[in-house]
């Protein structure tokens, strides 16, 4: 399905005039700090950009067509200079006082986004009255503030919210061996639940929540009474895929990731989300097993992900207990996955020379 961000534009792109309240010239046109730098961050995220405005009276001799189009284009030729093109735009002209449903926070211009080609809970309402608040309520979306006493850190966090809601993704993967489904957020929204049938490497995945950041919803059924290997190559492959499809085109992100000690153990992992998949494994386990977990099967598990995950992985790790030793690994990668999915929502600089991940 579709989604929008639907912006307000009289406080919230450009500042609103305190007496008169209407943008009628081009000496009063005037964009809102951090205005821009904000709805360039949203742009190419999938979402269609539509504006939203109440403009009382346009077309009335109070406020002529002609005195609104100056300024209002420059904004769009402005905008569009920085790649910020709206895709609607939806523009009410009456007063307050006549109460037609076609004004904010009524919904009567939004017939289009209501119809149900859009999903209106993963959509944004972003504006700085409370007007703009009840409009996202009645739509079902989500409402983002622009605080006037602090614009430039309000369209700040209003671009890391909108782009960190695409870095999610959800999936399953069923074969005659198992049945997993799997959610992941890399910005850590939401609970973690993990059930993969071995406990000890539910504890393992718990560790990527706890050190990686992240949120994670993982259920395997599998069949466990032939032995573990088809779950933890599965799972492997299952947790890479939601990772790479959460990751999106990885603009901005670190791409590259840790050295942990713990205990008696250290243990090291580098991470490269190159887009080339290579398992590079130095640990010697001891044991056959530690809990319910044969321990070579810990290789096999971050082969299949790195695989999927299309990328580098480098992990090296010593020490006398087998226990700690496979927790070190386990939270090695958790620390760096959380460096290397670590994004600057205001850089859009892929961090490959080749220009492509």
């Amino acid at each position: 399905m579709k989604k929008a961000i639907f912006v307000d534009r009289d406080g919230t792109i450009i500042i609103e005039p305190p007496i008169t309240e209407q943008v009628d010239s081009l000496e009063l046109l005037e964009f809102v700090p951090g205005a821009i730098s904000g709805l360039r961050a949203m742009t190419g995220l999938g979402y269609e950009l539509v504006l939203a405005s109440n403009q009382d009276g346009l077309g009335t001799a109070s406020f002529p067509e002609k005195d609104f189009r100056a300024p209002h284009e420059k904004m769009l030729r402005t905008l569009e200079g920085e790649d910020v093109i709206f895709d609607d735009q939806l523009i009410d002209r009456s007063f307050a006082d006549e109460g037609k449903c076609t004004r904010k926070p009524g919904v009567g211009m939004f017939g289009k986004y209501l119809a149900g080609d859009y999903d209106l809970a993963s959509s944004f309402v972003i504006g700085d009255r409370d007007t703009d608040r009840q409009l996202a309520e009645n739509l079902g979306a989500g409402f983002i503030s622009i605080d006037p006493s602090d614009p430039k850190g309000s369209w700040r966090r209003a671009a890391e919210m909108v782009r960190s809601s695409v870095r999610c993704s959800s999936l399953s993967r069923t074969t005659s061996e198992t049945d997993i489904s799997v959610r992941v957020d890399l910005d850590g929204r939401g609970q973690s639940v993990v059930d993969t049938g071995l406990k000890f490497f539910d504890h393992m995945l718990d560790q990527l929540v706890h050190h990686g950041g992240i949120s994670l919803e993982l259920s395997c059924k599998g069949d466990l009474e032939v032995d573990e290997h088809h779950t933890m190559e599965d799972v492997g492959i299952a947790l890479g895929s939601a990772l790479l499809e959460a990751l999106g085109d990885k603009r901005g992100v670190e791409r590259y990731g840790f050295v942990l000690p713990m205990d008696e153990c250290r243990a090291m992992c580098l991470l490269d989300f190159g887009g080339r998949s290579e398992l590079v494994w130095d640990v010697e386990f001891t044991r056959e097993y530690v809990g319910d977990v044969p321990t070579e099967m810990f290789r096999h598990f971050f082969k299949s992900l790195s695989d999927s995950l299309r990328c580098n992985l480098y992990i090296q790790a010593r020490g006398e207990n087998n226990h700690h030793l496979a927790e070190s690994v386990f939270k090695a990668f958790a620390r760096a996955l959380r460096q290397a999915v670590r994004r600057d929502v205001f850089s859009y600089a892929l961090p490959s020379s080749k220009g492509v991940l």
